[in-house]
């Protein structure tokens, strides 16, 4: 019989990260703690809710039935909270998003300062991962995605459309062969994705464009900007992030452009939380405000108002 939630809490922590250590980082607790509390679970349920082995802690069946169990009440005791102090005029508390490092490194910063600025008592947390977020383990409590998902009890809301151009420095421009045509590409070095670590085809802008060789490769977007930045090559950059860069110029911008979407995911049961909803409806209209102008400013090559 489980008659502590605060053991459930600790429980589904471990079922999420898999790790004694890895959970104890997320409860602030030690990792030999964390093990004395699932162990006291699991007699008092007696049946094993997991399986240990050096590649961490799966979950038993009975584990995988109790996780429902735990999620429903975690819920609960969310809603429960929500309830109790009732709805203000501002948000409190923490939220963490995820979302892929060109969101995350020139677009969310200014979003979520401005919900922080008028929201004193909130935390706001952003995850930069060059991968997809995963939301049943609870990594974020929301995340930005490039392609809608389709497995999962997840709740998607497209965001908005983004643009992208290929783009070199002045100084790397000046310095080698006129680009007018596509063709003209053809012996100039490319900065992109590291082929092999691309995690999601919308990231594959290179391969949609015929670039079979990219010698200068990262799995982030942040280090591809720096490097054309730093004069190092021709590579596909957000027409958001431009205004951060004025010594960038649009290359072949008529001839090559690109449209991708930004989507909001969320666990399906998150839509019943008043807080996560109002912070989501927030970012959302953020999103949509700060993407149309700086994308507007990159038009027009000026720097960030």
């Amino acid at each position: 019989m489980v008659d502590n939630w605060d053991d459930l809490r600790i429980f589904l922590a471990v079922a999420r990260d898999e790790s004694l250590s890895a959970a104890g980082r997320r409860l602030r607790m030690d990792a030999a703690t964390v093990g004395r509390r699932v162990a006291r679970l699991e007699e008092s349920l007696g049946a094993p809710l997991f399986a240990k082995s050096p590649q961490g802690y799966a979950l038993t069946e009975a584990g995988s039935r109790l996780v429902r169990f735990a999620e429903e009440a975690e819920q609960a005791t969310s809603q429960a909270s929500e309830a109790l102090v009732g709805r203000t005029e501002g948000l409190s508390g923490q939220i963490r998003i995820g979302a892929p490092d060109g969101c995350a490194s020139f677009l969310l910063p200014q979003v979520c300062a401005r919900i922080a600025d008028r929201n004193p008592d909130l935390d706001v947390q952003i995850v930069a991962l060059p991968r997809v977020v995963n939301l049943s383990r609870r990594e974020a409590d929301m995340a930005i995605a490039v392609s809608p998902p389709s497995a999962g009890r997840l709740v998607v809301q497209k965001v908005t459309d983004y643009r992208l151009h290929l783009a070199a420095s002045d100084a790397y421009l000046a310095a080698h062969a006129p680009i007018a045509v596509p063709e003209d590409l053809k012996g100039h070095r490319a900065v992109g994705y590291i082929p092999d670590m691309i995690f999601d085809k919308e990231l594959d802008y290179l391969g949609e464009l015929g670039v079979e060789r990219v010698p200068l490769a990262s799995n982030s977007v942040a280090v591809q900007f720096h490097w054309l930045r730093q004069g190092a090559g021709l590579g596909i950059v957000h027409d958001f992030a431009m205004p951060t860069a004025p010594g960038l110029r649009f290359v072949l911008r008529e001839q090559i452009s690109l449209t991708r979407s930004f989507y909001l995911v969320r666990h399906a049961d998150d839509r019943r939380l008043e807080r996560q909803t109002r912070f989501a409806e927030a970012l959302v209209a953020g999103m949509r405000e700060e993407l149309t102008r700086l994308e507007l400013l990159a038009e027009q090559g000026g720097p960030p108002g």
